[in-house]
């Protein structure tokens, strides 16, 4: 945070241990907002989790954007649809009543579900990651969506090409002509 010139978010877990100490700590580095996950663990302690995140960043009296991701479609994969759209729902209006900004919904599910999420959380309060079946950014926009982020798939693919390249100059390749600057 103190490196640049633009708000920071933080991926901040579960709390490791301690929610509130934790977002009291973040926002102690200039940490502007961050995520809080749910892991699934029994509503009451992860609604808990996100009434102290709030209560420690209020407390250090600095506006604070706090995203609550609820694990409900990600862990809940052998479930069926509706059930896993239910949770999402119940998590995330708890998780908003107890003072979040916004909530992440990570799944790869597409526009209809995303519709279903919105309806129920309110527009400007839904996050979610960009998956295959998501759709693209400017339609999640159209949809209310507050927030698309790509969580690891952005270093998966620059570790794919660099595994793919590897693996070809290890053939015999050679790098190609084509290769563009970036610095």
């Amino acid at each position: 945070a103190a490196a640049v010139d633009v708000p920071v978010s933080a991926d901040l877990e579960a709390g490791y241990g301690d929610p509130g100490e934790t977002v009291r700590r973040a926002v102690g580095l200039g940490v502007a907002g961050a995520n809080l996950e749910d892991e699934l663990r029994p509503l009451a302690e992860s609604v808990a989790a996100v009434e102290a995140a709030v209560a420690a960043a209020d407390a250090e009296g600095v506006p604070f954007a706090l995203n609550a991701r609820t694990d409900a479609w990600l862990r809940g994969r052998d479930r069926p649809r509706e059930a896993s759209l239910a949770d999402a729902v119940e998590r995330g209006r708890a998780y908003l009543d107890a003072g979040a900004t916004c909530v992440f919904v990570p799944g790869d599910f597409g526009e209809d579900v995303i519709v279903e999420l919105v309806a129920a959380l309110g527009e400007r309060r839904l996050s979610v990651i960009g998956l295959p079946s998501v759709p693209p950014p400017d339609r999640l926009e159209e949809l209310g969506v507050a927030r698309v982020s790509y969580g690891p798939y952005p270093q998966r693919l620059a570790l794919g090409a660099l595994q793919d390249a590897a693996s070809y100059l290890y053939r015999g390749g050679v790098l190609p002509s084509d290769i563009r600057p970036l610095n």
